[in-house]
């Protein structure tokens, strides 16, 4: 089943007399329960892409389906709610709340759902267990090792169980060791509970974990190792 379709999506933007787009007729669709991996230099388009996938951005033209919802028709409050509820994301720099326990920083994205306190604790619980951090929730950012901020940061990803999972660089702030520990979790949750992942990576090993690989470049889409594809369709 197709969960992502994007067609035709362009993106411009434009300061002054400058006029900028990094994105030019991409089409794509993603499979429910793909991990799939963008790849492209920096100013390529791949974060923009992720980010408009994600309902962080919006496109100048051009559609996005994920899950039968058009993007483009909700009001930015409904496309909040739908982000909270459809989308986890996790960052190369973690963005974790430095004064609150790891606990409390997977809370957060519940904190905008109708749910009692004890259930948003529970299932915060649940996500640090799912990570390997079930002993580790009283503790804050600055008493965990990177690796276990980012763990941190794929259980706040997770909490909402949310459709899709976007990751954007997220081992460039890890040294190797614990940037194929996050791959290799990203990886599970993949197999074990059939997340379909988005993963942006300029590191080939780390786009070697996914199941597809793709290249953008000066905005269009190229197969990994291949030739653009025809009219920048992806499927």
């Amino acid at each position: 089943m197709t969960l992502v379709r994007v067609r035709d999506l362009r993106k411009t933007y434009e300061s002054g007399e400058n006029r900028v787009t990094p994105l030019q007729g991409v089409n794509l669709e993603i499979p429910s329960g793909e991990f799939l991996s963008l790849m492209g230099p920096s100013g390529s388009g791949k974060t923009t892409l992720l980010n408009i996938i994600a309902g962080i951005d919006r496109q100048t033209s051009g559609t996005v389906n994920v899950g039968g919802v058009e993007l483009g028709s909700l009001s930015d409050a409904r496309l909040a709610r739908w982000r909270n509820r459809n989308i986890g994301y996790v960052f190369q720099q973690f963005n974790l709340v430095p004064v609150l326990n790891a606990l409390e920083n997977v809370e957060l994205p519940l904190m905008l759902l109708p749910l009692s306190s004890r259930r948003r604790r529970r299932q915060a619980q649940l996500a640090l267990a799912a990570v390997g951090l079930a002993e580790r929730v009283k503790h804050y950012p600055r008493q965990l090792s990177g690796g276990e901020q980012q763990r941190v940061a794929i259980a706040r990803a997770i909490v909402t169980d949310p459709a899709i999972i976007v990751a954007d660089e997220p081992t460039g702030n890890l040294d190797a060791a614990n940037g194929e520990e996050a791959l290799s979790l990203l990886s599970e949750l993949n197999r074990r509970f059939g997340k379909t992942i988005i993963l942006v990576t300029h590191d080939p090993a780390a786009a070697a974990v996914a199941h597809r690989r793709l290249h953008l470049h000066k905005g269009v889409l190229h197969a990994h190792g291949g030739a653009p594809l025809p009219t920048g369709v992806a499927s």
